[in-house]
């Protein structure tokens, strides 16, 4: 069975960069995750209240 890249989706990929097909690929998923593309979004709930008690 061929595994798709993960990045391209090319059907070849090399053994020394799996799951990618080249450094290419596996540099632009380096670069994805530190950018903060794959972050999951989340909806923070900010207490100003504990805030404003935390600066005196």
């Amino acid at each position: 069975m061929i595994k798709k890249c993960i990045v391209c989706k090319k059907e070849k990929q090399n053994d020394k960069y799996k799951p990618f097909c080249s450094k290419r690929c596996a540099d632009i998923d380096l670069y994805r995750w530190g950018n903060g593309s794959y972050a999951i979004p989340t909806e923070e709930i900010i207490n100003t209240q504990n805030l404003e008690e935390d600066e005196y």
